[in-house]
């Protein structure tokens, strides 16, 4: 068990955002989260529901990479059309995703960088689907890089994802289903069960990765974060790395983080 890597390390914790969810759709988005929403349906929560990325749900996980699609097991039928009714504005979905910025209200951003609206500095993605997404359904997220250029002080350069940000609550609005869990990155596992000054959530640090210290995470952390009780981040057992690398045959989760680092630091 000396050469788990950092990744899986990850795989593994991301996997437990997805526990004790019940009957709905598992979205990961990106090589660590769509392989931690495998992880945990073939290990413990059996009754989550996937889907092959295109238009199919499927009860196999489907492996990352260049497949076969005759290799997959369709279990109902599922296109992009109806995917929004039946899952996503009932909020039978939890997605983990990875955006560019996140700051202390958990508002996330991947349109763009600097600049303005009209003029970014760098332009990304926009805002996607998110603003729906973040209102309507549970929402986690991976970051590879823990750093103050994700972490950021003060707010996101453009709000694309809903947070628990009271100023830009609107009057009558309803946002009982924003509903943000858990953020794993390549340090630590946080979540949003501490409080602020004000009484609104707060992000807080539940558990360490072998070898990282608390002084470090907040180092790399553009805000203050609340102190869970924080143990260390639980390694994956065999069971675990053996499914991690039938998901993933070509080993694409090799290349998430920078130089693919042991999951135990020296």
């Amino acid at each position: 068990m000396t050469d788990i890597t950092l990744a899986e390390l990850c795989i593994f914790a991301c996997s437990e955002a997805f526990r004790g969810n019940g009957e709905i759709i598992a979205t990961g988005v990106g090589p660590v989260p769509r392989l931690a929403a495998g992880l945990a349906k073939l290990t413990h929560s059996p009754e989550l529901l996937m889907t092959d990325g295109e238009a199919y749900l499927v009860e196999q996980p489907v492996p990352i990479g260049p497949r076969g699609y005759d290799d997959r097991k369709a279990a109902g039928h599922l296109p992009f059309s109806r995917f929004f009714d039946s899952a996503v504005w009932t909020g039978r979905r939890h997605a983990m995703v990875t955006p560019t910025q996140l700051d202390r209200f958990g508002q996330i951003n991947l349109s763009y960088l600097g600049g303005s609206h009209a003029q970014p500095k760098t332009q990304m993605l926009g805002v996607r689907g998110f603003p729906g997404n973040t209102i309507y359904h549970p929402n986690s997220f991976f970051f590879p890089a823990h750093s103050p250029r994700v972490f950021v002080p003060g707010e996101v350069d453009m709000v694309s994802g809903v947070g628990y940000n009271p100023a830009k609550r609107v009057a009558g609005g309803n946002y009982s289903g924003v509903d943000l869990r858990r953020i794993v990155t390549n340090l630590c596992v946080m979540d949003f069960g501490g409080e602020n000054a004000d009484g609104n959530r707060a992000i807080r640090v539940v558990s360490l990765h072998p070898g990282v210290s608390f002084d470090e995470v907040q180092a790399a952390t553009g805000f203050p974060l609340e102190r869970g009780e924080i143990v260390e981040t639980p390694l994956p057992d065999a069971q675990a790395l053996e499914i991690i690398a039938a998901l993933d045959p070509h080993g694409i989760r090799a290349g998430v983080i920078k130089d693919n680092p042991p999951a135990r630091r020296p």
